[in-house]
């Protein structure tokens, strides 16, 4: 059992069926172990990992401490003056330390994700496709980290100023619960880190020719309607600077991905023999349609005689 978690003992592409399901279970299982063990490691040092998971709070309160200090701006005098996290129930100090732990086995988990992804599905793939699986697989983490790390630096600390600063406008006064804030925090940071994948599986929509580039294109009015509600589904305060900012990194996505997607298309179906973009097959057909000739617009063969009227018939002096 040990030795199937670390080597697979026959090539991927010589396993049968229920091998390849098998193969399925064990990369499960080392995925979900790596998850464990970044969990545990929070646990381990949960003095640590909430004091990190603070800071967007605190960067929020002082804006001069945050890395991108001067995008934030000025914060409120209540805000500054808002003491620390606090929790009124002893299971929702239990949520902070899974929120926390869950935070860092994710962070942990995601690159050997990626691999066994990728690992996974190699075989399937042709040399020349494997040589670009490696690009795509970094390029899916770096993805993820920047979002992430969006959230975490910008998104987070600016929509607390802005809930705070409506909550000072309407006379509330505001008290941040521990369990809140930490899920906040770990759901806005995960779920923009996925989000940004969204460029890749636009790409792997156009490489397996589900989707034209053109399409996509010709529908960008719907494509930033929906981008809008995934982006206000994700930001659980919705302040209208977030939804603005993440939109628009999103529709920018969009567009690249659209560019990169026309090239790859393009030099698959080169490589394949077809014409280069898809969109050309459908006006050759219509032209052949349009080419062929109606059967009302057929004339008589030559060797056919038509016959002669009859007496009494008039249709002939039309």
């Amino acid at each position: 059992m040990l030795s199937s978690l670390i080597r697979r003992n026959r090539p991927r592409s010589e396993m049968s069926f229920l091998e390849h399901i098998e193969d399925l279970r064990v990369s499960i299982i080392r995925v979900t172990a790596v998850f464990a063990v970044g969990m545990i490691t929070a646990l381990f040092f949960y003095e640590k990992v909430p004091s990190i998971l603070s800071l967007p709070l605190q960067w929020a309160k002082q804006p001069e401490t945050s890395p991108i200090g001067f995008l934030l701006g000025q914060t409120e005098p209540t805000l500054r003056a808002l003491g620390d996290l606090k929790e009124f129930t002893f299971m929702g100090v239990w949520s902070v330390l899974m929120y926390a732990a869950f935070a860092a086995g994710i962070a942990l988990a995601s690159p050997v994700f990626i691999y066994e992804v990728a690992r996974f599905v190699g075989p399937a793939l042709t040399t020349r496709e494997k040589r670009g699986l490696i690009p795509f697989c970094i390029a899916a983490l770096i993805l993820f980290i920047a979002g992430a790390a969006l959230a975490f630096i910008w998104l987070t600390p600016m929509s607390i100023q802005v809930w705070h600063h409506f909550a000072a406008g309407m006379g509330i006064e505001v008290t941040w619960q521990a369990s809140d804030y930490f899920g906040f925090v770990t759901m806005m940071s995960l779920l923009t880190g996925l989000t940004f994948q969204f460029p890749l599986a636009l790409i792997i929509l156009m490489w397996i020719e589900i989707v034209r580039p053109r399409t996509l294109l010709k529908h960008w009015r719907g494509m930033l309607f929906g981008i809008l509600c995934v982006v206000a589904l994700i930001t659980p305060i919705g302040d209208p600077i977030s939804l603005g900012i993440l939109t628009s990194v999103l529709f920018g996505f969009y567009l690249g991905a659209v560019s990169i997607g026309s090239i790859v298309v393009r030099r698959k179906r080169v490589a394949r023999g077809d014409t280069p973009y898809p969109e050309d097959e459908d006006d050759y057909d219509l032209d052949e349609e349009d080419a062929k000739p109606s059967p009302s617009s057929v004339s008589p063969a030559k060797g056919t005689q038509q016959k002669p009227p009859q007496d009494g018939d008039i249709s002939s002096l039309d």
